[in-house]
């Protein structure tokens, strides 16, 4: 079948995820390649201290982003998106969205980027013996508690972003297990939340006064492959007011952008692993056995089929890079040169790989905002050097991508070194891989260890998710997610394999060893910087 008569057949499938700068929709045929393509740029903001983005937002940027993708169809192909096969949504995992009896938001959106909930961090990871970051769902929500918040006593509803969006679609409160591991502990055994655990959870809020019950307010949770649910008519209407858009699309479970990630680049198999790299950095690794011990800098979460994965999770990324190269886009136009965005990170990625291997002993520091694996409560974008420094644009530009990965390695280090965990591959996607062999080159030094980016590295976590939907409407009887994706999606990928070097490697730890004594410099900024 044409790509036109799979879409007027409703047999394509879609998926959309929202990404911290950026809203992306993926239709995908039926042999789950990618035939239109739509997004939307959207930023957070600030506000009284918390990073959020507003109920508008999300709603125009959805659709914004739905219309781009039915334009490209359109424009394409010649026809409209009336039926779908099935779809799936899937957001940047964790935050705080809480809901009273009348599905109202109770206090505004708060983003994973929030570090705010130290205390609860703390004392939930002592109450379970179980590393609680301070971004996931229930810091947040205990942290509420632990400050008295008024709207505590109204909650009738918590759910993440992902979670939100499929509610209001569908109508079901449910969440793919890999997002809810960003909520609360998940037993891979029982593909649930901890029982012992929120029976812990439920004493120590009722130790606070608070009555409320874990089970009663979280969304049920659900594995890859189960259904989870239809698109309402009002689901289809807030979608697509055209209303071209039929109902009735099966729905898959709303999961994070750490899943699709997982399913997007086929290392949900224990032994692999992949780093996304883009606003935020994080590396997943499928677990072979549990790790000996709790550690404060690794989340444990786990695959969309629910297997656990250890992951280190950094809030920044490569916001201080777009900084550097939106500046410069400033310098050129002030010269009178139109050079495009994409060229500008094209000379500033290749000159980085020019640069040398210890960034010519300079320091930077990409904190937008805080860095738990760091111990940073607040973030100020920070370039030191000394006078007799190497002070070169090629230097300078390799410094800003060794930054960006400086905080994921000191994490990396403990799996690899403390507890040796085995790795048989890992796999690189996310926009700092977008130019050609050097931010991959960057990583595999960085992290001593091969990185593979495949050509289909660039779809993404909405590509991921509409693998997913695929797979639940696809899959045989008894076929797993990891031979899904071997057999079905990934048996004819290509893709490259860099080795660290031995230069490139020494240059980094050299480097790592001054960023780790600079902190220093780091933390005093913030305190003098308000």
């Amino acid at each position: 079948m044409t790509a036109k008569e799979i879409i007027e057949s409703g047999k394509a499938v879609l998926g959309i995820e929202f990404g911290s700068t950026r809203i992306k929709a993926v239709l995908t045929d039926n042999k789950n390649t990618p035939i239109a393509q739509g997004a939307h740029d959207w930023e957070n903001s600030l506000d009284n201290g918390i990073w959020t983005y507003s109920l508008d937002d999300i709603w125009d940027g959805l659709r914004d982003c739905y219309a781009k993708m039915a334009d490209e169809v359109k424009a394409l192909y010649g026809v409209p998106v009336k039926r779908l096969a099935a779809m799936g949504f899937s957001a940047m995992m964790h935050g705080y969205m809480v809901f009273d009896e009348n599905d109202r938001l109770l206090v505004p959106f708060r983003t994973w980027r929030n570090t705010i909930t130290e205390q609860a961090s703390v004392e939930l990871t002592e109450l379970f013996d179980f590393p609680i970051p301070q971004r996931w769902s229930i810091a947040h929500l205990y942290q509420a508690m632990l400050s008295g918040e008024e709207h505590i006593g109204r909650i009738k509803f918590q759910t993440t972003l992902a979670g939100y969006i499929h509610w209001q679609l569908s109508g079901e409160k449910v969440l793919g297990i890999g997002e809810a591991s960003g909520m609360f502990p998940i037993d891979s055994t029982t593909k649930d939340y901890n029982e012992k655990m929120v029976s812990q959870f439920d004493a120590a809020a009722a130790g606070l006064g608070y009555s409320l019950k874990l089970r009663d307010i979280f969304p049920h949770v659900l594995t890859a492959g189960e259904s989870a649910g239809m698109l309402t008519k009002k689901g289809a209407a807030l979608l697509d007011p055209t209303g071209d858009l039929e109902a009735g699309v099966p729905m898959c479970p709303p999961e994070g952008d750490a899943g699709t990630g997982m399913a997007a680049t086929d290392s949900v198999t224990v032994r692999t692993g992949n780093v996304s790299a883009g606003t935020s950095v994080f590396a997943m690794i499928v677990l072979e056995k549990p790790l000996s011990r709790a550690y404060s800098e690794i989340d444990l979460v786990t695959t969309p089929a629910g297997e656990p994965v250890a992951m280190v999770h950094c809030n920044n990324c490569t916001s201080d890079i777009n900084a550097w190269v939106g500046m410069l886009k400033d310098f050129t136009e002030a010269a009178g040169l139109d050079i495009p965005m994409s060229k500008l990170y094209e000379i500033f990625f290749t000159e980085a790989a020019k640069g040398s291997p210890d960034c010519g002993r300079m320091l930077s520091y990409n904190y937008f905002s805080g860095e738990p694996i760091t111990g940073l409560e607040e973030g100020r974008p920070l370039f030191v050097r000394t006078p007799d420094s190497e002070f070169s644009f090629e230097n300078f530009a390799r410094l800003q991508l060794y930054s960006a990965l400086a905080s994921l390695k000191i994490g990396l280090d403990i799996l690899f070194e403390k507890e040796n965990v085995p790795l048989d591959s890992i796999m690189g996607h996310g926009g700092f891989f977008k130019t050609p062999e050097v931010g991959q080159q960057i990583m595999a030094d960085a992290i001593n260890a091969p990185v593979s980016v495949m050509s289909t590295a660039g779809e993404g976590g909405a590509w991921g998710i509409a693998l997913l939907a695929s797979y639940m409407i696809n899959k045989a009887t008894d076929e797993t997610l990891d031979a899904f994706l071997k057999n079905r999606v990934f048996a004819q990928s290509t893709g490259s394999t860099l080795e660290p070097t031995p230069e490139g490697t020494a240059g980094f730890l050299s480097f790592l060893d001054e960023y780790k004594k600079g902190l220093e410099i780091e933390k005093s900024a913030a305190k003098c910087m308000k």
